[in-house]
């Protein structure tokens, strides 16, 4: 059996690596292309990880739209697909170079395997495109690797063969361990000693992220004037790292630009966001993948969105919906920082760390 295995964002490096990694301790043939559908931020994550691509398409160009994105994967994977002639085809998530390569792969008539399949929120809108190109994917993908029961009952409510879904629990929780284990011996590059710099431990650690689309413009603007609000507070640190994109950037900084008590950040390597995790009082964040890495840690979550495709950790207690509302957002923010939640016995319902092994096992036993 041959694997090719494509990504070409920063998310999806994170989850693809511990699949990698577990690959090269067995006899499977493999190669990895990337996309580079994100440049600098990808390439932080291999290295992190030691991956070094076979492929490398290197597409990112500035202020490219979705439609030549995908133009330009479709067309230039499909050079690769006929050089290595795969016999199956692993894509992570929901991103455009997930759906496009599964596309093309489609068209060629190998086998698609979907990581992290079955995630729904069933509005196309929210996450955008996210939504589409995940139920996209499923409909043409040969074997379906389901973090949890319920995006497998998601699937099987589509139709999808029982016998094609595995639930594995996710690989961003295999990443995540092994981070959190280099960081807890002593790991430390130039980016985490100077947030360790920064830190004022005399005060709670607020971390923020933000980058999906449907938030663009009046959303991201209330979040930014929320955090205004939130900071001002004396006892209240925020650090929020910026997604490049201009049109978070530069909102973020017109807004936040020159308070004292936000600090803020280009792009964070993902051994310095992982650390920030681990110091954060509470995370705000429209990611899912923080959805998913912070019920590890036992840090509760304020989502930037009005609806997710893991309700699992807003069952658990971890995550909480407020949307983009300026009065909301402060006043849970709050509450949270006044009433931090326990969670002594929670389990992450997302994973124990093990889900590449449990993907790994699925394609060598069911004769993909």
């Amino acid at each position: 059996m041959k694997i090719l295995l494509c990504f070409g964002t920063r998310p999806e490096a994170i989850k693809m690596a511990p699949i990698i990694h577990e690959l090269k301790n067995c006899s499977i043939e493999f190669k990895v292309c990337i996309t580079a559908q994100h440049r600098e931020m990808l390439d932080q994550v291999l290295e992190f990880f030691a991956i070094i691509p076979d492929y490398d398409l290197n597409l990112m160009q500035p202020g490219q739209s979705l439609n030549s994105l995908a133009a330009l994967i479709l067309s230039r994977i499909d050079e690769v697909l006929d050089i290595y002639k795969p016999d199956i085809v692993l894509v992570q998530g929901d991103t455009t170079t997930a759906f496009m390569v599964s596309m093309a792969t489609f068209n060629r008539q190998i086998k698609v395997g979907h990581i992290e399949a079955g995630l729904r929120t069933q509005n196309l809108g929210s996450p955008f495109p996210e939504e589409g190109n995940r139920q996209l994917i499923s409909r043409i993908a040969h074997i379906h690797f389901a973090p949890t029961l319920s995006a497998k009952n998601n699937l099987l409510k589509e139709a999808i063969s029982e016998d094609s879904i595995f639930v594995t629990g996710n690989t961003v929780i295999d990443s995540l361990f092994i981070a959190k284990s280099k960081l807890e011996e002593g790991y430390r590059n130039e980016e985490i000693k100077e947030l360790q710099s920064i830190r004022e431990k005399n005060k709670k650690l607020i971390l923020v992220t933000g980058h999906r689309r449907e938030n663009f413009g009046e959303g991201l603007d209330n979040i930014c004037r929320a955090l205004l609000e939130i900071s001002k507070q004396k006892d209240v640190q925020i650090i929020f790292p910026v997604h490049l994109n201009p049109e978070v950037k530069t909102v973020v900084y017109r807004i936040l630009g020159s308070n004292p008590n936000i600090y803020l950040f280009g792009p964070i390597q993902y051994p310095a966001f992982v650390w920030l995790m681990m110091q954060a009082d509470l995370i705000i964040s429209d990611s899912g993948g923080i959805q998913e890495e912070a019920p590890s840690l036992k840090k509760p979550v304020l989502i930037t969105r009005d609806n997710t495709e893991r309700p699992e950790a807003v069952e658990a207690g971890f995550c909480f919906l407020v949307g983009t509302n300026k009065q909301i957002l402060v006043q849970e923010a709050n509450h949270l920082l006044d009433h931090p939640p326990v969670y002594t016995n929670t389990r992450n319902p997302f994973g124990d760390g093990f889900a590449s092994q449990r993907i790994i096992q699925a394609l060598t036993e069911n004769d993909v």
